[in-house]
């Protein structure tokens, strides 16, 4: 039995007349998601990021060459409001890591490119960052983490198939 266990029999116990069936599903999920953040930020943290500055960073690698993305499509890949955007980009300028370079399509327009240092950085980030997701799922076999991932697409579709 976990903690989650636990608390369900008290709610069983105390309140029969209630499925509590999700709260047990939503419990591990809220608790899981709590350990894994943690285990992401100690590599993040290690390389002087946090998760924002990681995932900003981590989207204008994954987009190849030339490393760069106009602001809103760093909006639509990373779900942030543009003023949030606008402080990660900020940021992530003053520490030398971005640039602003001007749109060779939209001469109004800019574009947010990586920086020889944020390419470096983000390339040591990621391949920490990803041994690191290996360690925190090890507890499930390959088959586990095909299954789990198919219900958690099916359960996410749900919410998102009318964005």
């Amino acid at each position: 039995m976990d903690q989650v266990d636990r608390i369900l029999a008290q709610w069983r116990a105390e309140r029969p007349d209630l499925d509590v069936g999700p709260m047990g599903t939503l419990g591990r999920l809220n608790r899981l998601a709590r350990h894994l953040g943690q285990g992401m930020q100690e590599v993040f943290s290690a390389h002087g990021l946090s998760v924002a500055s990681f995932d900003v960073l981590a989207t204008l690698r994954r987009s190849g060459p030339p490393y760069a993305l106009s602001p809103s499509e760093l909006i639509e890949w990373t779900m942030v409001t543009s003023g949030t955007m606008t402080n990660r980009i900020d940021r992530l300028e003053a520490a030398g890591l971005v640039e602003r370079r001007r749109n060779p399509d939209d001469k109004r327009g800019f574009l947010i490119g990586l920086t020889g240092a944020g390419h470096a950085l983000i390339e040591k980030a990621v391949t920490e960052h990803v041994a690191n997701q290996h360690r925190l799922t090890a507890a499930l076999s390959a088959e586990d983490r095909a299954t789990l991932d198919g219900l958690l697409a099916k359960w996410l579709a749900a919410f998102e198939e009318n964005r």
